[in-house]
């Protein structure tokens, strides 16, 4: 029996996507739930799996083709065993389940793409399956390679000494999205910037006394400085509607609650999972869901409904080493907050010099919604909580 694959059901955002990766090839084997086909959108990648054991009979859709929801992807035979499973089966009587051969390594062939996107040595993974199997599980949970070449990385391209060559190659679905957006925000919005500084060594200093007991008491979770930065923007965004408003057409739409988008960077591009109700959450509660956009950004699990909403923005270049910078509002938000790199630098603090870890803050915002002396005060506002940090716990 013949059982159809289609396209997932795409939201309303979302028109049309492109067919990435087949991870099968007509003949080959397939179990239930194992994924059959990268769909990437312009948002995020939507993994396909098959609903049942059998055999891949015919892909309709090819590599590079764009697809719309529910298209008809490919058809699987129920039941079916593939041609070579049989001298599979000579060659490992033992095995349960597919494996490809990788030197002296048995590696299920998910396990094998990953592995290669990720940058990871199979050699020093540990198989957990059947027989010293790789699973795609295994690779998952390996640590990830430091110099890893993710998907965004430059092409390389090997030339010999004296040749000079140039490689083209296709701009990602996400990523032209992603250059769209970036370009429409500067052209429809009056946007301007303004910078301030933040002393950053009360936060360091709670964070250094209290960060064991803190990852103690919350199961693992550990805490970084965005939580604050979090809590902060979320204050001053109580105080500030005009920051927490979006513009749609001529109309101002105010929000009565505050969801933070978090800039996370990605092998397949920038990603902003959104925060839902951060004036309901604790320090716990947003370093932890942090943590997750982040691990699943890396596994390309985020999913549209994460990043879809977002009244406000914060967007962290501090961690690749900027020291200042201008971020884009991301539409149709009126504001940005951008953190920077702790530098530390001589500050006069009562008449004396002393050396401060000091951060750079910039706030970008849309001047057709937000007047400059707010902008100002609300960016004064975080850099007070964020200097007394108590203030932020207190609510005072």
């Amino acid at each position: 029996m013949a059982i159809e694959i289609k396209a997932p059901t795409f939201p309303e955002s979302v028109a049309e996507g492109s067919v990435a990766t087949w991870h099968k090839q007509p003949g080959e084997a397939v179990t239930r739930d194992e994924i059959l086909v990268d769909i990437e959108t312009d948002k995020v990648v939507l993994e396909v799996p098959a609903p049942v054991d059998g055999v891949l009979e015919e892909i309709l859709a090819q590599e590079g083709e764009t697809v719309v929801s529910e298209q008809l992807l490919a058809k699987i035979k129920e039941g079916a065993v593939a041609a070579a499973a049989p001298a599979a089966k000579e060659e490992a009587p033992a095995a349960t389940e597919e494996a490809e051969v990788v030197g002296d390594l048995r590696v299920a062939p998910a396990a094998r793409k990953l592995a290669a996107e990720k940058g990871l040595d199979l050699a020093k993974i540990k198989g957990s399956g059947k027989g010293g199997l790789i699973t795609k599980e295994d690779v998952m949970n390996a640590p990830s390679a430091p110099a890893a070449k993710s998907a965004a990385a430059p092409v390389e391209v090997n030339v010999a000494p004296g040749e000079r060559i140039e490689k083209r190659v296709p701009m990602s679905r996400m990523r032209q999205t992603i250059a769209k957006r970036l370009v429409q925000a500067q052209q429809t919005a009056a946007m301007l910037t303004t910078y301030n500084e933040v002393d950053m060594k009360p936060i360091m200093e709670m964070r250094k006394q209290y960060k064991d007991l803190f990852e103690k008491r919350h199961d693992g979770v550990r805490l970084g400085f965005m939580s604050f930065f979090v809590k902060a923007a979320t204050e001053a965004l109580k105080r500030f509607p005009d920051v927490n408003a979006s513009i749609d057409g001529t109309d101002i739409v105010y929000h009565g609650y505050q969801d933070i988008g978090v800039a996370v960077s990605t092998a397949r591009g920038l990603m902003v999972p959104v925060l839902r109700d951060c004036d309901s959450m604790n320090l716990a509660d947003i370093e932890g869901t942090i943590a997750d956009f982040g691990q699943r950004g890396r596994d390309g699990k985020i999913g549209i409904e994460d990043l879809q909403g977002g009244t406000f923005t914060i967007t962290n270049g501090g961690v690749f080493g900027s020291l200042m910078s201008t971020p884009i509002i991301n539409p149709p938000q009126t504001a940005i907050l951008g953190m920077h790199k702790i530098q530390e630098r001589p500050m006069a603090i009562n008449g004396e010099v002393v050396i401060r870890p000091m951060m750079y803050l910039a706030l970008s915002y849309d001047h057709r919604m937000i007047d400059g002396k707010d902008a100002v005060q609300f960016l004064v506002t975080i850099k007070e909580l964020l200097e007394d940090p108590a203030r932020i716990l207190l609510d005072v």
